[in-house]
């Protein structure tokens, strides 16, 4: 956050460019250019459309990725995100009715367990720093260039 001014706007903003020019030469180290060029769809309005709207998702996601880093931490984002992924891994095993081992569950619920205890400390050092007095949330700025008086 201090490379861009602890802005959210340009770490996606550089994020996005950084994705942008790094996926083009990928495409040619790997040899994927014919398979491009030769993909039936490519010129389909509905898979362009599909494209731009997983795009904009993608955004979003960095966004809210950014906006979580910014609130909390790069180590309670990487908590969170984790966690995230463990719960729904079990909750498909579950669905789908697959068989795993005692070790794939132990593993799992070390996960969950660790992830939840994080959550719990981080939880009580709130706690501890909230008595300190309330903070005027409408003095927040979210953008660089925000008047005073937003006019809401």
């Amino acid at each position: 956050m201090p490379a861009v001014d602890g802005s959210i706007w340009k770490l996606c903003f550089y994020n996005n460019i950084n994705a942008c020019i790094l996926f083009l030469p990928l495409i040619l180290v790997f040899g994927e250019v014919g398979r491009v060029a030769s993909f039936s769809r490519l010129t389909d309005l509905s898979f362009w459309g599909m494209m731009t709207l997983g795009g904009v998702f993608g955004f979003a996601i960095g966004y809210v990725t950014g906006l979580q880093i910014k609130f909390t931490s790069p180590l309670t984002h990487n908590v969170s995100g984790t966690a995230k992924a463990c719960a729904q891994t079990v909750i498909a095993v579950v669905y789908n009715s697959s068989s795993k081992s005692l070790l794939w569950w132990t593993s799992n619920m070390m996960v969950l367990g660790g992830s939840s205890a994080y959550t719990w400390v981080k939880s009580r050092e709130m706690q501890k720093t909230a008595h300190r007095g309330p903070q005027d949330s409408a003095k927040e700025k979210l953008l660089p260039g925000e008047k005073e008086n937003p006019g809401v």
